[in-house]
């Protein structure tokens, strides 16, 4: 393929990154960009160019220790998700925005230890972008039928610097403050890890499936090799404990790289997506390794030793003519290299900018300057920064690349970054570790790092004849730098990873126990360490001292600008209820106003300003842990009163809830009332009326007299048995009652409520089957058992459709109880009123048109009549 054709792709494919990340800027709320699978597969950073070349390479030369590489992140998720957790909370409290802020945060801001750390990070990344750019380039040339140039001008690797810098100043640079999150990137870096891993399964399953008949295939001709012991085992002891050092250098590497650190702390908005991503990534990183083996022999048996085993990947589709599977093969890389690359260079450029351009340099020059021109100078120095980064590692690349493989930069890299870890993971659980003992164990460590893995590389390519690395400085054989101490059967970088953590180490807890903190380092070491219980905001920090509100204020408008000062400030005041108009600013302003220029000028710079503009006093540390521990016992009070208050907004709820329910059946008894009145009243004046007119007429034939006589007793029975009922229930209710019990058949009694209703039941045409009523014998008041039966047939009777209407009545013997059943076709009862229907009063308001049928008191008197029933019995 053409130069120039190769090139046009690389620049089409920028854009269509760079079209996805400004899509899913604009839709920064959007489900499909703020959701926890854009945040797993972002994490997928990691695997770079290395992982995507670098591991077939390892895997063809050393077999499986490609693996340590990613068994190492593998085993810190379930760590990592509850570490992460802890960071995460104190990063979005403190607005930290890269591992230089946090580490410096940790220690009480301080800005020697911001920029230390970004020092150690430059030195680890900017060879790792090289990395990157070698991998470009050396694929770029096998892909392309042109000559690799000598000229810069003329080389397309820096051309793909540069477009690369500008891909990440344009994502990178869009506001001032750094701490927020870029949705566009994130989901641009999301989607290139899917194509990557796409791309490398593609490529797996061509070698695998397609030059081979699978994977038993290639396992039967590579085990025919004499090498391939080598390739499948552990040679000896050593190799077994060299791999253990390698899956502690990844396992620090994931928590530890700037650009890890960017994707999983600074991008993250919200920690429910870590639980997500706790298994996400983990079978990302397994389902890239699954073929890597297979590439790795295929790439053996098919090329043998002719090209790089680097780019296997990319030589076995191009040896056999398919060049189109060979260019997704290299967008795959691609892919790994811009992403990378990119976030890199953005978490170093935030690094430099905050932790030495602007706090060393550019301080004094911003604090003159107005919010407008402060935005655009920062802006600048962070493009700068990045530019001058890619370049630096172009550089390093074209002086360096012969020398040194995909892995060895990669693992010199991780070697450099874990100089961190002590500080880092010590000071999250162990507030005693101080700054003086972080600096002295970082600047330990990374000395013996140099002097045990850079300086020998330095002496072997500028020095001729060197005898620095076989025999030791001076002939001392215990200074050896890959023997150091005696120390002989481990690799260069297991060794150097070794000496420097031991040393590292033992100089972070010496300082920490013989050389204090400051107050302000104990007190934000407390904050740190206490991070999930001591959640007291601007409370937790200790300040004495005097300061105005105003210069305060004008320092926030000369870098956020008036109208963001203006919103903060108002929302500050809100949240702790704070007088506005007041002059003198207290400790919770002072943070307040620390964390809200952290994003834009970094944690150490902020603290510098604000320090200008207040007069502080010093606080000893009794004083720090005394006012901490009230703010403790402060928060537990206020937890103690919050769940008071929930406690009797919930009484307060029920208690709304009986009163409404009171006043509904206050509603119902009325509607009662004036039921039973007009149930009373019908037959009286019935009775009344037929009685005169058999007073007044004499002279009435007896078959008319007869007929109002009948009324009269048809007329008083009912006005008995409304009466009756009416007494019952309140019998019932008082517990009044009194019961006669004798021995009875249950289906005996059945029986005689089902005649007792056989006329009522006729005349509307209800069938009613009994017959499955056991023959069981029980002691109860028949009478009273008798009365239940005839007013749960009645409602029935009186429900069920007419000349249509069957009621069946089931009993069964069930040992120690007896079962009853009475089942009709009526209309049914609606579901809301299932639980108003045993008490008394209550009717139904949805049984048709019309007024309900009945007084409301029929179910009450059943359930009355039961429980006494049941009273009783027991």
């Amino acid at each position: 393929m053409p130069n120039y054709a190769l090139i046009i792709v690389i620049v089409c494919y920028l854009l269509l990154l760079f079209g996805m990340g400004i899509w899913a800027d604009r839709r920064s709320n959007s489900k499909w960009v703020h959701n926890p699978w854009v945040y797993s597969l972002s994490l997928a950073v990691y695997c770079s160019a290395w992982t995507y070349y670098g591991s077939v390479g390892i895997a063809a030369t050393d077999g499986i220790g490609f693996l340590t590489t990613y068994l190492g992140p593998v085993i810190a998720l379930p760590l990592w998700i509850l570490v992460m957790k802890r960071i995460v909370l104190v990063s979005k409290q403190h607005q930290v925005s890269s591992i230089a802020d946090f580490i410096s945060l940790r220690y009480g801001n301080n800005r020697s230890i911001g920029a230390i750390v970004t020092v150690i990070c430059v030195i680890a990344v900017v060879p790792y972008i090289a990395l990157q750019l070698k991998a470009v380039s050396e694929t770029f040339d096998i892909l392309t039928t042109g000559d690799k140039s000598n000229s810069l001008l003329t080389d397309s690797t820096f051309y793909i610097a540069i477009l690369l810098a500008v891909f990440a100043a344009l994502f990178g640079t869009q506001t001032t403050d750094a701490s927020q999150q870029r949705s566009g990137l994130m989901f641009s870096v999301a989607i290139e890890s899917v194509l990557k891993l796409i791309f490398f399964l593609i490529i797996g399953i061509y070698a695998t499936f397609y030059l081979f008949d699978g994977t038993i295939d290639i396992y039967n001709q590579i085990s025919a090799l004499e090498e391939f012991d080598k390739l499948a085992t552990f040679e000896n002891m050593e190799s077994s404990i060299n791999w253990y050092f390698m899956i502690a250098l990844s396992f620090f590497a994931i928590f530890l790289l700037p650009r890890q650190f960017q994707a999983s702390v600074v991008e993250n908005t919200s920690t429910n997506h870590l639980k997500k991503a706790s298994w996400v990534f983990p079978l990302y990183l397994l389902l890239f390794n699954v073929f890597v083996i297979f590439i790795a022999w295929a790439g053996k048996l098919v090329l043998g030793n002719q090209v790089n085993p680097d780019y296997y990947t990319l030589f076995l589709p191009l040896h056999h003519g398919h060049k189109l599977i060979g260019l997704m093969v290299f967008l795959g890389g691609l892919s790994s290299v811009i992403s990378m690359v990119v976030v890199s260079a953005l978490a170093l450029s935030t690094m430099v900018s905050n932790n030495l351009i602007i706090p060393y340099g550019f301080l004094k020059v911003l604090n003159k300057n107005n919010s407008e021109s402060n935005f655009q100078t920062i802006k600048n120095i962070r493009r700068v920064a990045i530019f001058s980064l890619i370049i630096g590692a172009y550089i390093f690349y074209v002086n360096f690349n012969i020398e040194l493989s995909l892995f060895s930069i990669g693992l010199i890299a991780f070697v450099i970054i874990a100089q961190l870890a002590p500080a880092f993971f010590i000071g999250l659980f162990w507030n005693r570790g101080s700054a003086t003992a972080a600096k002295m164990g970082i600047l330990a460590g990374s000395t013996v790092t140099f002097y045990t893995l850079a300086l020998p590389f330095i002496t072997d390519v500028f020095v001729s004849n060197s005898k620095f690395t076989s025999d030791g400085p001076f002939g001392w054989e215990l200074l050896k730098p890959y023997a150091l101490f005696g120390l002989d059967f481990m690799p260069p970088v297991p060794h150097a990873f070794f000496w420097s953590m031991v040393i590292n180490l033992m100089f972070y807890l010496v300082f920490s126990v013989i050389r204090k903190g400051n107050y302000r380092e104990r007190n934000y070491a407390e904050m740190v360490v206490n991070a999930s219980s001591l959640k007291m905001g601007e409370n937790a920090y200790v300040w004495k001292g005097e300061a105005n509100k105003t210069d305060i204020e004008q320092v926030l408008i000369r870098f956020l600008g008036a109208k963001k000062t203006h919103r903060a400030l108002t929302l500050f005041y809100r949240k702790y209820n704070i007088n506005p108009n007041e002059e003198k600013a207290d400790a919770r302003l002072v943070n307040f106003s620390e964390k809200i220029l952290t994003g834009s000028i970094g944690a150490a710079s902020a603290k510098l300003m604000i320090g200008s503009v207040v007069k502080e006093q010093p606080v000893t540390l009794p004083e720090v842990l005394k006012i901490l521990e009230e703010n403790k016992e402060t928060i537990s009070a206020n937890k103690q009163l919050q769940q008071q208050s929930y406690d009797l907004q919930r009484l307060t709820d029920s208690l709304q809830q009986a009163n409404e329910a009171l006043i509904e059946k206050d509603k119902q008894k009325d509607e009662f009332l004036d039921t039973v009145a007009h149930e009373l009243k019908t037959p009286t004046a019935s009775i009344r009326a037929a009685s005169e007119i058999l007073a007044d007429d004499d002279d009435m034939p007896e078959e008319l007299r007869q007929k109002f006589l009948n009324n009269i007793v048809a007329d008083a029975d009912r006005l008995s048995v409304l009466i009756t009922n009416i007494l019952d229930l309140e019998k019932l209710s008082s517990g009044r009652e009194i019961m006669h019990k004798r021995t009875n058949n249950l289906q005996s009694t059945v029986k005689k409520a089902v005649d007792g209703i056989y006329q009522l039941a006729s005349r509307k045409g209800v069938k009613i089957d009994a017959s499955q009523v056991e023959d069981v014998t029980l002691v109860y008041d028949e009478d009273r058992i008798l009365q239940v039966f005839t007013n749960l047939l009645s409602n029935s009777i009186k429900f069920v459709p007419e000349h249509n209407g069957h009621i069946n009545i089931n009993g069964k013997d069930l040992g120690n109880r007896v079962k009853l059943t009475f089942e009709d076709n009526g209309k049914g009862i609606p579901q809301e009123d299932m639980k108003y229907i045993f008490e008394k009063f209550y009717q139904s308001n949805n049984q048709n048109i019309k007024k309900p049928l009945g007084s409301g008191m029929g179910l009450a008197s059943v359930v009355k009549s039961l429980k006494a029933i049941t009273a009783l019995l027991k």
